[in-house]
């Protein structure tokens, strides 16, 4: 390389020198020349680097919890007192899923239901809207808009936007007409009977109430799968309390009562695993429970924040390592993504894929 300025050469062409590569993947996507095979596609996020990779890694990382959850427990365990008090059947690995109150109001919410109807996982961590909204839909529908749509125009109309979607006022009205007498027959109970109410146990009863398929928490209440929302009455559930305290005063919610409750779900647990859409309340919420268990075997965040500011919400796993709610040991992922993007991908190669696997080993003339 004849004239050209040695400091160049020498600033470019750097060896690599020792540092060792052996075993390193080689970055690879998928080659559409190949067809469309949607779960090679998929599969091949995990070399593809970025996010695909840690996409690739959450996929993974879920089917050890599966896998965790379908061994049999310790003898000694099988046979010991079940001290959980929801008194969930016991598995080899609890798996708690939190999410975000904008993923029932959206498509999300089918794939949630998918797994709590088929029992694939232990406990839900849900913000006030996150439960409000899965009864709203089964009372009316929720509609596509635009993010751009006029507040002032909407407000003048009646119509709430939640990001890209409208939901009705009267959508609204209809829930205040369907829960008000359900409270009346919680105050009763509670003068009447004793009966001491949690946000957990308000769940449990309005699941049961709306005796609805299409209800997420109709599902967890027929599966016997707890459903903490600590922060209850931050909503339209705590618009209609409010309502009803001026009409039928002196309902009482024991949070304390579900913070043992909640806590023990780890506790109790032989292993446990963390899927957590969104952040705030419903991530700390889990964490704070693995860390009463010196932390979680198996942990997956999906969400969009980011740590400089020093939020719980965009805390990367590892800090969760340092609070002792995720085990030293162990190899959680951190995937930054909008959860309706990739969530229910995420589900088709884990929970869906090991549901319908099972069904036709069970039932081999049924197609996978």
């Amino acid at each position: 390389m004849e004239d050209v300025p040695q400091i160049a050469l020498d600033a470019v062409l750097v060896p690599s020198g020792s540092y060792s590569l052996e075993g390193a993947q080689e970055v690879k996507g998928y080659d559409f020349s190949d067809g469309i095979n949607y779960r090679k596609l998929i599969g091949m996020y995990r070399t593809s680097g970025f996010q695909a990779t840690n996409f690739g890694i959450a996929i993974e990382e879920i089917n050890k919890m599966i896998s965790m959850k379908h061994k049999d427990l310790p003898i000694e365990v099988e046979q010991s007192v079940n001290l959980n008090p929801c008194q969930r059947e016991r598995t080899n690995c609890t798996i708690f899923l939190g999410f975000t109150s904008n993923l029932i109001s959206s498509g999300t919410r089918e794939t949630i239901r998918f797994l709590v109807k088929h029992n694939l996982v232990d406990c839900l961590v849900v913000s006030a809207g996150g439960i409000e909204e899965d009864f709203i839909k089964c009372l009316a529908p929720t509609y596509l808009g635009d993010f751009h749509l006029d507040g002032k125009s909407l407000r003048e109309k009646g119509i709430n936007r939640i990001g890209n979607l409208l939901v009705p006022n009267d959508n609204y009205c209809k829930f205040e007409d369907w829960i008000t007498p359900i409270l009346d027959a919680m105050l009763k109970e509670q003068r009447e009977e004793g009966t001491l109410w949690t946000p957990s146990k308000v769940v449990q009863r309005l699941g049961k109430e709306i005796n609805n398929p299409e209800s997420v928490y109709y599902w967890c209440y027929k599966n016997n799968i707890p459903v903490f929302s600590p922060a209850l009455t931050d909503g339209s559930i705590g618009d209609m309390i409010y309502f009803h305290s001026y009409k039928n005063q002196g309902l009482v919610l024991d949070i304390v009562e579900d913070i043992r409750r909640m806590n023990s779900q780890a506790v109790y647990a032989q292993n446990t695993g963390m899927i957590i859409l969104g952040g705030g309340l419903v991530k700390h919420h889990i964490c704070n429970a693995n860390l009463m268990r010196n932390g979680a075997d198996f942990a997956v965040f999906v969400n969009t924040a980011q740590e400089f500011d020093g939020s719980d919400s965009g805390a990367r796993p590892d800090e969760a390592k340092s609070w002792g709610k995720i085990k030293k040991d162990a190899n959680p992922v951190k995937v930054y993504a909008e959860a309706t993007l990739v969530f229910p991908l995420i589900v088709a190669e884990t929970f869906a894929r090991y549901f319908y696997s099972d069904i036709k080993q069970q039932s081999p003339t049924i197609n996978q």
